[in-house]
């Protein structure tokens, strides 16, 4: 994902604002990552360039 994106994406729980903390990066894309909402705490994952920004619960379900 491009670091740009922050500006738009916002916790799908309350709407709250996302911290980004980068593990890899590849030029200017996030390759690996988290995004934490910074009212609830929620994590989300960014793998492989594609951040997941599905509720936990449907989270768990897509996986499985």
């Amino acid at each position: 994902m491009k670091e740009s994106l922050m500006d738009i994406v916002c916790c799908p729980i309350d709407k709250g604002e996302l911290e980004l903390d980068v593990e890899e990066r590849d030029g200017e894309e996030i390759v690996s990552g988290t995004l934490t909402c910074t009212d609830c705490g929620e994590v989300y994952p960014i793998e492989d360039g594609i951040p997941n920004l599905l509720p936990p619960d449907m989270r768990e379900d897509a996986v499985a």
